[in-house]
């Protein structure tokens, strides 16, 4: 018994930081974003267009450049000279946003089912916003870390 007691203190402190965790990761930070507010664009010919979409729906953090994901139709075809996205990296977003499945992004853009677009880049320094399309009007949104850097252009 003279154990116990410090154990599951212990326990229960480790349980309630884990849920802490878990929570402010799902949940905590994320903000469905107004579809009004957000100007979605493809960088096409080395100028930005304005994107008709339809069925927006988006989230952000402020905790990090790189929470923001979209999923959206787009209701026209992308223009001519839309620039190819060369590495595009969907991430992960929380589960309750069931819209937006990076790990079916990644595989169907590696298998040419979507294609990845450069929707703005620097949206934030050193972040850029990537669009992936899928031949039948939809597209998933996502920021992504570039690999410019201000001082020396591309890194090495």
């Amino acid at each position: 018994m003279n154990g116990r007691i410090p154990a599951l203190l212990i326990l229960g402190a480790a349980l309630a930081a884990g849920v802490g965790v878990w929570y402010a990761q799902e949940y905590g930070f994320y903000e469905r974003v107004d579809p009004a507010g957000i100007g979605l664009t493809v960088i096409a010919d080395g100028q930005p267009v304005t994107l008709e979409v339809g069925e927006l729906e988006a989230i952000d953090a402020s905790s990090s450049p790189i929470r923001w994901r979209g999923c959206f139709r787009l209701d026209r075809p992308l223009p001519e000279g839309a620039e190819v996205f060369a590495q595009p990296t969907p991430l992960v977003g929380p589960n309750w946003f069931s819209c937006f499945d990076a790990g079916q992004l990644q595989a169907d853009l590696a298998s040419g089912a979507a294609k990845a677009y450069l929707s703005q880049p620097e949206i934030r320094p050193d972040v850029d916003r990537v669009i992936a399309v899928y031949p039948d009007g939809r597209a998933y949104g996502w920021h992504q870390f570039n690999d410019k850097t201000p001082e020396r252009g591309v890194m090495d």
